[in-house]
C-alpha cells in the first residue's frame, strides 16, 4: 500500500477484511462544523472515526500539542486498531487533517498507513457509497512506541538557528509568514524564525483537494530552496499542517522530515525567541 491512494484504489479495497479506514475529520478554522456529526451521517462505508480534538495533549502548555505514547495508545485499542493492519485515513477539513493523524500514526508505530488523495469530498464528488451511523470494532492490545527522531522542540530549532544544520520550511500563508497579516492569536507575534522559508501548504495540492504530482512537488521545494537530500524540519501555525508538509516531502521521495510541533504557536508567543520578516531567510 502507498502513502497516498486514491479513491478508486479505496473503492476495489473497501470490503478487505485486513482494512481500517479512519475519518480523522478536526474542523480548526469551521468551529460551527461538527466532525462527529458529520461523520454519523455520512462517512465512507466501515469507516472508524478518530476524535482528533481529544487526541492531544492537554498537559502540555501548548495548544494542540501531540498526545503522549498512553493517551494514543488507549485511543487505538478503543478502536481496535493494532500493527499489521492496513489503515487508510481520511477527512474532509480544509486544513488536512488526516495529514496529522497520518504523522501521529506513523510516530507511534502503526501501520502501514496511507492517506486517501482528496479526502471525503472527492469521495462524494464521484457519487460513491456513504453509510451512517457509528461504525465501531473489539479492542485491541496495540501499545504504542513513540519515534522521538521526528519530532523537534523549541531548544533544537533554537539551537539550529547557529548551526543551520537543517532547512526550515513553515506552511502558513505568505502573509503570516512574511508579517504582513496578523496572527489569528493576538498573543502570537507575526513573522517567522529567522532562515526558514515559507511554502503554503496550499500550493501542495491541486484544485479537488489532491496532492500534486511527485516532479510538481520536488519543483515547488526546490523552487523554495529546500534540498530534499539534507535534513528537513517542518513548522506552520500550529502543528496541523507542516504534517501535509511533511507527507508531500515523503511523495517527493523524502523520508525522514521532522516536526516542530509547537510551531508558531509556541515561538511567536515567546518575546524572547528572535523573529524575522521579509519574504525568506538565505540558503
Amino acid at each position: 500500500m502507498d502513502t497516498l491512494v486514491s479513491t478508486d484504489w479505496l473503492a476495489r479495497e473497501l470490503d478487505s477484511r485486513d482494512l481500517r479506514i479512519i475519518d480523522a475529520t478536526r474542523h480548526h478554522f469551521e468551529p460551527q462544523r461538527d466532525p462527529k456529526a458529520e461523520y454519523l451521517a455520512a462517512h465512507i462505508p466501515g469507516a472508524l472515526f478518530l476524535d482528533m480534538t481529544a487526541l492531544v495533549d492537554r498537559s502540555a502548555p501548548i495548544d494542540n500539542t501531540l498526545p503522549t505514547a498512553a493517551q494514543f495508545t488507549q485511543a487505538m485499542q478503543a478502536l481496535g486498531l493494532d500493527r499489521g493492519q492496513r489503515i487508510v485515513i481520511y477527512d474532509d477539513s480544509v486544513v488536512k487533517t488526516a495529514g496529522r493523524a497520518w504523522f501521529m500514526f506513523e510516530m507511534f508505530g502503526l501501520g502501514p498507513v496511507a492517506v486517501l488523495d482528496g479526502g471525503l469530498a472527492k469521495w462524494k464528488a464521484e457519487n460513491r457509497p456513504l453509510q451512517g451511523g457509528l461504525v465501531s470494532s473489539e479492542p485491541s492490545r496495540f501499545i504504542a512506541s513513540a519515534d522521538g527522531t521526528r519530532l523537534r522542540t523549541k531548544q533544537d530549532v533554537l539551537a539550529n538557528l547557529e548551526s543551520r544544520a537543517a532547512r526550515h520550511v513553515d506552511g502558513r500563508g505568505e502573509g503570516h509568514f512574511q508579517g504582513t497579516q496578523a496572527d489569528p492569536n493576538p498573543a502570537v507575534a507575526p513573522r517567522h524564525i529567522p532562515g526558514s522559508v515559507n511554502v503554503p501548504f496550499r500550493d501542495l495540492f491541486n484544485p479537488d483537494g489532491t496532492y500534486k504530482s511527485k516532479t510538481e512537488l520536488q519543483t515547488l521545494f526546490d523552487r523554495a530552496g529546500i534540498d530534499l537530500r539534507k535534513p528537513v524540519t517542518a513548522s506552520c501555525g500550529g502543528g496541523v499542517v507542516a504534517c501535509s508538509l511533511i507527507l508531500a516531502m515523503r511523495l517527493a521521495g523524502k523520508q525522514d522530515a521532522a516536526l516542530y510541533d509547537g510551531s508558531w504557536t509556541e515561538w511567536g508567543a515567546d518575546p524572547a525567541l528572535p523573529k524575522a520578516t521579509g519574504p525568506a531567510g538565505p540558503a
